[in-house]
């Protein structure tokens, strides 16, 4: 087991060293000069060229990779172009908004998800079955975006429950900063939870065929207890695998319904940074994003061995 967690951690290393490689060089080849964008078109050639070496434009390509991973190593990811900041502190800056976001839409996925997964197990072919079903497909089919727009058109417009956008702080009120991320939430939830159900439903079918579980309906335990006490711990391999990949997904992927609600999140800096053409947060913003997917795929995979005891034999 030690030489595979071993073996594991030497391919996430390789992999977040070429990752990191391919986001340099892409951003890199992109057209335009970041240094003639910040001083415009009225800039005199000798200005230009000034910041271009202030910037360390002026330098080889493969030097300003080696240059930047060492200042990764160090945790400086630069300075942004536009907002003239460290990096890395708007990066934090917008994780406390991101992050919170990411967990309340995970907590309300699984809260949704897995009771109703394992209600159509139980009932295969019937109406909750049905029922389902048809959440999952529409959850799957309809853009998170235009999920919050419609919760924004009912909930906020129509009833005014809830803020249609925006976002206080956490330190000036807690409760409306938390209020502010519920309509969102939702949003990203409701197609995750689609995704969810099918997978904990198919997980449960797939265990309630087992001998298992013949054997405790043999013993004279109820279907209730054979289902929530044998079948549904033993179907949440799979489960546990989706939550996790779902979390690193709502993290990167809250571009759009960021935007919607007008949310300062990574998101919403990603977005900004590429119409602004600041290639140093643009960078730095999918480097952690590709880091944190790899990362969770990573914790995922040792979760699978603690977690299903057949790997941890296989893994000797």
């Amino acid at each position: 087991m030690l030489t595979l967690l071993i073996r594991r951690l030497v391919s996430l290393v390789i992999t977040l060293f070429a990752v990191s490689l391919i986001i340099y060089v892409i951003m890199g080849l992109l057209p335009g000069d970041p240094a003639a964008i910040m001083l415009g078109t009225s800039a005199s050639p000798d200005t230009l060229a000034a910041l271009q070496k202030q910037m360390g434009l002026d330098q080889p390509l493969p030097l300003r990779y080696l240059h930047w991973l060492g200042g990764v190593f160090r945790g400086d990811l630069g300075q942004s172009y536009t907002y003239g900041v460290p990096v890395a502190g708007l990066i934090v800056e917008r994780l406390a908004v991101t992050l919170p976001l990411a967990l309340l839409a995970v907590c309300l996925s699984v809260a949704i998800a897995i009771p109703l997964g394992v209600a159509a197990a139980r009932s295969r072919n019937g109406l909750v079955d049905f029922a389902a079903g048809l959440f999952s497909h529409i959850g799957i089919a309809v853009p998170g975006f235009w999920v919050g727009l419609l919760l924004i058109i009912v909930f906020s417009t129509t009833l005014g429950w809830m803020p249609a956008g925006g976002f206080p702080g956490w330190a000036p009120s807690f409760s409306a900063s938390l209020k502010a991320l519920v309509l969102p939430a939702v949003a990203l939830a409701l197609s995750q939870a689609g995704v969810l159900t099918r997978v904990c439903r198919s997980a449960v079918l797939e265990v309630m065929n087992e001998d298992f579980v013949r054997t405790a309906r043999a013993k004279g335990l109820s279907e209730r207890v054979a289902l929530w006490r044998h079948a549904v711990p033993n179907a949440m391999i799979p489960v546990v695998t989706m939550i996790g990949l779902q979390f690193t997904f709502l993290i990167a992927g809250a571009v759009l319904v960021e935007n919607v609600f007008n949310l300062p999140g990574l998101g919403r800096l990603a977005y900004q940074a590429l119409t602004q053409r600041d290639i140093v947060v643009m960078q730095s913003v999918v480097l952690f994003f590709s880091a944190l997917v790899i990362t969770m795929n990573f914790v995922v995979d040792i979760a699978y061995l603690f977690i299903d005891p057949r790997l941890r034999a296989g893994a000797r």
